[in-house]
């Protein structure tokens, strides 16, 4: 059950759908595999393989916000879907290149990489949203990735302090770090113009169903990660 109308008139429509995503966004926020990332229980082959499918997966993200500059009304819609999708590619594929280097991922291997079946659902899923329905449908649809991300980041980076560090604490600090949560909170000032303007009550409810799956097909995208691999020793232990 969504939350009452105007029950939380002072909260973000992110955080409202958030809220009200309940066991949806947990599962997706809390999964083993971002637990892994967390205290480096994650198999590297698990996440050397979601690193090759996020490669194809911001791509098809980048199309998703030049779909959002095409379904624009207005100046400043235009200027935000072209800013985020530039981000996308300037910064976060860029970040995700070089990373990858680090792991001896190259790009043409990436490139080449066969999109697994997670990502296709996932990446389809935001675009059908955004082409049957208007801007607000699509930012729906994008926010548990492009806000989740940051939000993830920054939850993990706080677990940081005091424990040994893992081999995906620079994965943590590329979302936890200041370019990043700049986009974050940009994407969740563009979400609330939308619903100022667009939103209403009796859309609400479709809202939150598009919300729902995005987060549910964002669990699927990190357990595409494991399934991938047998699990570690450590996380073996740990379940």
């Amino acid at each position: 059950m969504g939350s009452e109308p105007g029950q939380y008139h002072s909260m973000s429509l992110f955080a409202r759908l958030r809220q009200d995503a309940g066991r949806d966004w947990h599962d997706y926020v809390e999964h083993e595999f971002v637990r892994g990332l967390d205290d480096g229980t994650l198999a590297p082959e698990a996440f050397r393989f979601y690193l090759c499918q996020d490669y194809l997966f911001l791509i098809h993200f980048a199309r998703a916000y030049g779909l959002a500059a095409y379904k624009a009304e207005t100046l400043d819609d235009l200027r935000a879907a072209a800013g985020t999708m530039r981000a996308i590619l300037e910064l976060e594929m860029g970040l995700h290149v070089k990373y990858c280097a680090s792991w001896g991922i190259t790009e043409p291997e990436m490139a080449a990489t066969p999109e697994h079946n997670a990502t296709l659902a996932y990446t389809r899923f935001v675009l059908e949203r955004g082409m049957a329905g208007d801007l607000l449908d699509l930012q729906a649809a994008l926010a548990p990735c492009v806000i989740g991300y940051g939000e993830i980041g920054a939850a993990l980076k706080l677990d940081v302090a005091g424990r040994r560090s893992t081999l995906y604490d620079e994965w943590i600090e590329m979302y936890a770090g200041t370019e990043y949560q700049a986009v974050r909170h940009a994407a969740e000032a563009d979400l609330d113009r939308l619903w100022a303007r667009r939103g209403n009550e009796a859309r609400y409810p479709a809202l939150l169903e598009t919300f729902r799956a995005a987060c549910r097909l964002e669990s699927a995208f990190w357990q595409m990660g494991l399934d991938a691999s047998p699990p570690s020793e450590g996380m073996r232990e740990a379940r």
